[in-house]
């Protein structure tokens, strides 16, 4: 692909753009580049995962007033981390396993950010989902909004 960057010059362009997500807002379509975020998302993921590897885990995970249970730290023992690695690069999956065969999948198509916040006792990291607004999801079958889920390491 080539594009013009003076008047007499026309260059050749590395790879293509990544077009935005639409977005259904009551009249309006609203683009968000939700590739470009997961993307950030899942890089940060699959570093603290690595970090966390063999170590134990809380997870926990608060779905709103779209669900009828709240999961709150859930043991994983020894964490094992399977389907870290996929054709491009990002999982699709993510499978957390602990002790006694105990396991979590991650489905990471709707990840859009990582957050780390420090406690006194323990380290917080809050992977969150988009399902586009409230009113007009982008995937009906998953909870509209945001869903976060919790992983905890308490400090030794």
């Amino acid at each position: 692909m080539t594009s013009q960057l003076s008047l007499f010059e026309e260059v050749e362009v590395m790879g293509e753009v990544e077009k935005p997500t639409p977005v259904r807002a009551g009249n309006r379509v609203v683009e968000i580049p939700l590739r470009k975020r997961r993307r950030e998302a899942l890089k940060k993921l699959v570093e603290l995962l690595r970090q966390l590897e063999g170590k134990d885990i809380y997870i926990g995970a608060h779905f709103g007033p779209q669900n009828h249970f709240w999961v709150r730290n859930l043991k994983l023992g020894r964490l094992r981390v399977g389907n870290l690695l996929s054709n491009d690069g990002l999982p699709s999956v993510v499978v957390l396993w602990g002790n006694r065969e105990g396991s979590i999948r991650i489905f990471t198509d709707q990840v859009v950010n990582l957050r780390q916040q420090e406690y006194q006792g323990y380290t917080q990291w809050l992977l969150d989902f988009w399902n586009g607004f409230g009113a007009y999801p982008i995937d009906p079958y998953r909870p509209r909004g945001y869903v976060s889920l919790e992983i905890v390491r308490f400090k030794d």
